[in-house]
């Protein structure tokens, strides 16, 4: 232990700075080596957190001479009947190129099980005879501290012009807020919330107060509100945990929007939906 002269600044009463002579005590060396190994390892933390954009070289390589994507319409899918639901009746007609992927580590996406290092992270696609349509698939779980990245970083990366985003968002009914009794026959079911800059009409009635949009779909909605890009959050309310068949298809009036500029597979067949359901024993995770 030693003591260490410091010098401090005060504020009198009347506005001046004087300088204030004080004996710091306790201060040693040990302290000052653990901040700084604190500080080190929290900086390691921020790095790891980090998201990153990893594209395909031809993406690479316009983005780097200053070019954006050009993007008419943006297809953000969250969750797993959400992603399942464009891979069934959308990427599933093979007209599709993979062009990059987003990743973000973190304490979940980290110990997912069963899923390898791309079906875990966020997933670029463009269409082939349409390449202004791009569809990303985040079948991860993107923290708090990672939302402001991850929607900063890929939208740096679009055309803001005439952009059209839409977001299909999973959520459990359980999280629904409502005065009426909600029966366990009402879900699945769609609610929708626009930025203003959205002149469409949605394809379901719009989310009531008190409820919210939370994690990513909200950082997306939030960013194009700011940005005036027109924007549009579909909320599946489900009572199922995991895939199914039930909760996927409560997605498709979405179609008749998408179906504008991109060939569409109304009719997928029992094989491509048991590729993406997993359990055929549905459970309810709501006790009614």
């Amino acid at each position: 232990m030693f003591n260490n002269l410091g010098t401090t600044i005060m504020a009198t009463f009347f506005g001046e700075v004087l300088s204030v002579y004080s004996r710091a005590v306790e201060e040693d060396d040990d302290e000052l080596d653990e901040n700084e190994e604190d500080e080190q390892i929290r900086r390691e933390l921020e790095e790891k957190r980090e998201v990153h954009l990893h594209w395909s070289p031809e993406v690479s390589e316009s983005l780097k001479s200053g070019n954006k994507l050009q993007c008419s319409n943006f297809v953000l899918a969250v969750g797993q009947n959400a992603s399942s639901f464009l891979s069934v009746h959308i990427l599933s007609t093979a007209n599709w190129d993979t062009i990059g992927r987003a990743s973000a580590w973190n304490e979940r996406s980290r110990a997912v099980t069963g899923q390898s290092c791309e079906e875990s992270a966020c997933v670029f696609y463009r269409h082939k005879d349409n390449p202004t349509v791009l569809i990303c698939q985040v079948s991860c779980y993107v923290a708090e501290d990672q939302l402001f990245q991850w929607t900063e970083k890929v939208f740096d990366c679009l055309q803001h012009r005439e952009l059209n985003v839409t977001v299909l968002s999973d959520t459990s009914v359980a999280d629904y807020k409502t005065a009426d009794y909600l029966g366990g026959s009402s879900a699945p079911f769609l609610r929708s919330l626009h930025t203003s800059a959205f002149g469409d009409q949605p394809v379901c009635q719009s989310l009531e107060q008190p409820n919210i949009v939370t994690g990513l779909p909200a950082a997306v909605l939030n960013h194009c509100q700011v940005h005036r890009i027109a924007a549009v959050v579909y909320q599946c309310y489900s009572d199922v945990i995991g895939p199914d068949s039930v909760t996927m298809e409560t997605y498709k009036p979405v179609l008749t929007k998408l179906g504008r500029s991109i060939q569409l597979d109304l009719s997928p067949s029992t094989d491509a939906l048991r590729k993406f359901v997993r359990t055929t024993d549905l459970q309810s995770n709501l006790y009614i």
